[in-house]
Parts: C-alpha cells; structure tokens; sequence
C-alpha cells in the first residue's frame, strides 16, 4: 500500500514537492480572499474553520487525513507524497492568508485574484506530481471510488466533489462562480503545465 522512497532522489524530490505546496498555499488563500467563490475542497474547509472557528488551513489538514484514511480503507496506494501533501499545504495557506488582504469589494482586483489563483493550482498541480511520489489525498480518494466502483476516474472526482460542494454550501461555503470557473478549467489547466513542465502522470515505480 505504501510507494517506495527512492532516498538517491529523496532531498530534490522534497524540495520540489514543497515547491508545489507553496504554490498551492499560495493559490488557495488568494482563491479564498478573492471572495467570489472557491474550489470544491476549499468551500469545505472554510465552511468548516467558520463552524468550529478555526482556520482552513487546519481543516485542509483534519480533512486530508480523513479522506487519506476512507483512501486507504479502500486499498490505494500512497507514498510520503501524499502525507506530505496533507501535513505542508494546510499551513502554508494559513501563512499567507495572513499577508494577502481580502479582496472583497474591488471587483477590478478579485477577477485577476480568482483568475491567477485557478492557474496557479494548475501549476502546483503539475509540480507536485511531477515528483511521482504519491496522489495528493483528495485525489487518492478520487482513484480509489474509481476503481471500488467501476466507474470512470471524471465520473468519480464529479460525484465527490459536487457532493463536497453541497455539503460545504449547505455549511455556507463560499460557493460562487469561481467555484465554476476552478471546476471548467483545473483539468485543462493541469494538462497545460504538464506539458510545459514535461511531466509524465503515470511513472512506473521503481525499485530502489
């Protein structure tokens, strides 16, 4: 159930990886202070953090580690990657929305926000897997329905994510057009920076 670590590669590979998850922290709390509506995960976490009074970057961690688990109950495979994922992009996202302002209010800032946001998670995307070292949790998730169910890998990540979007709306979730927008453009978008990047998803893995 567990990726090998290939220690030769290990100190690049972690530094990539965090290269990644900044960018994600980045692009999340920019998403969230644009104001006008977040990704599917994100309306979740901030419902929550709202609920409990807490942050989202501690609910981005608590829900990662549940998804993990249901994940991994379901018999997916998961490197440290994965647990890297969960336990560096929460914090990172609490950091900086402690230094990006909200943007609320100033349409002529949040359009550019919420727009630089959704590429940035295609690019954080693109970097952290590159490092093939485990899907983030969320996406662990996503293979495992997949693969439980027969069904396809979209029709998977759909259902999990129009049913996280409803229950953080009903927890009222900043659900909004931006909430659109990340769900037309992230695959596209992810495709886009692999390319540039010359990543390849689906590497074999390697012994040591």
């Amino acid at each position: 159930m567990l990726k090998p670590i290939h220690w030769r590669t290990f100190p690049r590979d972690f530094a990539v990886a965090q290269l990644g998850f900044i960018t994600y922290g980045v692009a999340i709390a920019l998403i969230i202070q644009a104001g006008l509506g977040t990704g599917p995960w994100a309306v979740l976490s901030v419902a929550l953090a709202d609920l409990t009074g807490t942050t989202p970057g501690m609910m981005i961690v608590l829900s990662g580690l549940l998804v993990l688990l249901a994940a991994m109950l379901m018999g997916e495979q998961v490197g440290w990657g994965t647990l890297a994922n969960i336990l560096f992009i929460g914090p990172w996202v609490d950091q900086f929305l402690k230094v990006i302002p909200p943007l609320g209010g100033k349409l002529w800032l949040q359009i550019p926000g919420l727009v630089g946001a959704v590429i940035l998670s295609g690019l954080a995307t693109a970097i952290y897997i590159s490092v093939n070292a485990g899907a983030g949790p969320r996406d662990s998730l996503m293979l495992a329905v997949s693969r439980v169910s027969g069904r396809s890998v979209q029709l998977s990540r759909a259902i999990i994510e129009v049913t996280v979007v409803g229950v953080g709306w009903v927890l009222a979730g900043p659900v909004g057009v931006g909430t659109l927008l990340f769900a037309l453009t992230i695959g596209p978008l992810v495709q886009f920076f692999f390319k540039i990047l010359k990543v390849k998803p689906h590497q074999p893995v390697l012994e040591n």
